[in-house]
């Protein structure tokens, strides 16, 4: 007896499978069930629920940022992507390729206006590299199966397939061949040469990393750089992943704070980019420049995000005749910390006990100020953090790098307001047994916004506007918000209690939660 004709959702499933996607992490609803369906009619896909859209596109992001291909996202019309669209965000400027299904009302129903219906495409177009809309359940093995390669292609990114539910119930066709997507181009040496030119030129010279030049290889590859032009090396200050520790060529981030920024560029006269645009300040300040190039810097690009940025920073190494050895970190720990519970202790205990080839997870704002100096000796590690600075992806992020690497442990330094934003992910992390250990700073406010609002030159605030900025009134209980959704935790107030509470954690497998109480930055 032959195999059933299958419909759209097997076909399309079957084929991401064959393509190498094998999660999806999902928030359906009615217009999604014969995918859902086919989720158990299609060996090979591990189905992962979150309880907010937030929770899901966050999630695909960690996932492919340490799976290094990616994950598919199941979304419920228009409202669930609108729901998911900050991750989404953050993804987009990480450059993490992702396959993005948003379901659709029949082909047949769009002409009715239901209450569900919006324009899908003009909201996925914001943040997708592709968007494209399967009409029919013959085409969606082939969109799918050219979505991942879409998603693939250098330097990754969003690819968005709009799912309409006939297209899904209905008979296909067979599951789509892979298509291979497009390799990142090769820089050709002329330009090669130039960068060279520019970083041996008469004063000072930046060359500035960003991308997935991050990594091992490509960091050591500038820093040879570095040793044959007496150029300065300096990373982007939100990488999408960063290798770090002992033993591991150093590169220095630009600092959130556009004044130190400058300071860090000096007189820079020429600057080379490689996998990143110019460095800009984060906001606008009245009377403050936006962009962070020095003045009169000259700037040229090396590699862009379509080409192999990381061969193209060892072909300059070799050009400049660059040595091979270059400074590694060195190891070593900070003290296990006594008194005080601070920002600076937490730090300290987090360095002492940091596992080796942990997962960090950096979304500490303000209160994670002490930790790549505290860490900087441990031993290696993965950092991850904030890229498109929509808050709220630090326990989702989580979530997707621990399912993409379950025999590593992950830390989540977490502050307390954006932890509320996708706090739901504790409970996806609790389903699915994950090796997470959350640290929440519980400072009881918004401390970067009360800093931004004397950096933005605002005038005193009064009542309403302090109470913008605390998280007050009542106090949030992080024990007891992650207890509720399966998560064990504890709560620590003085450095012994945290250092004794964080290595219980590091030793469980987890998911575990410290809350951190903690004074805000500066009090």
């Amino acid at each position: 007896m032959s195999d059933p004709t299958p419909n759209g959702a097997q076909s399309l499933i079957r084929t991401l499978v064959d393509s190498g996607v094998e999660v999806c992490f999902a928030n359906p609803g009615t217009s999604e069930m014969h995918f859902v369906a086919a989720l158990d009619e299609v060996p090979g896909m591990r189905a992962v629920l979150g309880l907010f859209e937030g929770v899901v596109t966050g999630a695909a992001d960690g996932y492919a940022r340490i799976a290094g291909k990616p994950a598919c996202i199941l979304l419920h019309l228009g409202p669930g992507l609108g729901n998911g669209f900050a991750n989404l965000h953050n993804a987009r400027r990480a450059h993490t390729p992702i396959v993005n299904i948003v379901g659709d009302h029949a082909t047949y129903h769009k002409r009715f206006d239901a209450p569900l219906e919006s324009d899908i495409d003009a909201v996925a177009g914001a943040v997708s590299t592709w968007v494209h809309r399967s009409m029919t359940s013959e085409s969606a093995p082939t969109d799918g199966a050219r979505a991942v390669a879409e998603a693939m292609r250098s330097p990754g990114g969003v690819a968005t397939l709009i799912l309409p539910a006939d297209v899904c119930w209905l008979e296909s066709t067979p599951p789509a061949a892979p298509v291979m997507p497009q390799p990142p181009a090769i820089v050709p040496q002329e330009v090669v040469d130039a960068a060279a030119r520019a970083l041996r030129s008469d004063g000072s010279s930046v060359l500035f990393l960003g991308g997935r030049t991050l990594d091992e290889r490509g960091q050591r590859a500038a820093l040879r750089i570095a040793a044959a032009t007496g150029a300065k090396v300096f990373g982007e200050v939100f990488p999408r992943v960063q290798r770090r520790g002992a033993g591991v060529p150093v590169v220095e981030r630009l600092t959130y704070l556009a004044e130190f920024a400058q300071m860090q560029l000096g007189d820079a006269t020429s600057m080379v980019l490689v996998d990143v645009p110019e460095p800009a300040s984060f906001f606008a300040y009245p009377g403050k420049p936006s962009s962070l190039v020095p003045e009169g810097c000259a700037v040229s690009t090396l590699a862009t995000g379509t080409d192999d940025a990381v061969a193209a920073l060892e072909a300059l190494a070799d050009a400049l005749g660059a040595p091979d050895d270059v400074p590694v970190a060195e190891a070593g720990r900070p003290e296990r910390p006594t008194g005080e519970l601070t920002i600076e202790s937490v730090a300290s205990a987090i360095g002492a006990l940091l596992p080796e080839n942990a997962i960090v997870i950096d979304e500490a704002q303000t209160s994670g100020i002490f930790n790549q100096g505290a860490t900087a000796g441990a031993p290696p590690h993965d950092w991850l953090t904030l890229t498109g600075g929509a808050i709220g992806i630090g326990v989702p992020l989580a979530l997707g790098a621990s399912i993409a690497a379950p025999d590593r442990p992950v830390l989540n330094l977490q502050a307390d307001g954006s932890a509320m934003y996708t706090l739901q992910g504790w409970w996806s992390q609790a389903r699915e047994g994950t090796n997470v250990t959350t640290v929440i700073y519980n400072n009881s406010s918004y401390a970067i916004l009360r800093m931004e609002l004397a950096r933005v030159g605002a005038d005193e605030p009064g009542p309403q506007a302090l109470g913008m900025l605390d998280l007050a009134r009542p106090d949030l209980d992080f024990v007891q918000l992650a207890q509720g959704m399966g998560v064990a935790a504890e709560r620590a107030q003085t450095a012994e209690e945290f250092t004794e509470a964080l290595e219980r954690a590091l030793a469980n497998d987890g998911p575990n939660l410290i809350e951190a109480i903690v004074p805000p930055l500066g009090l």
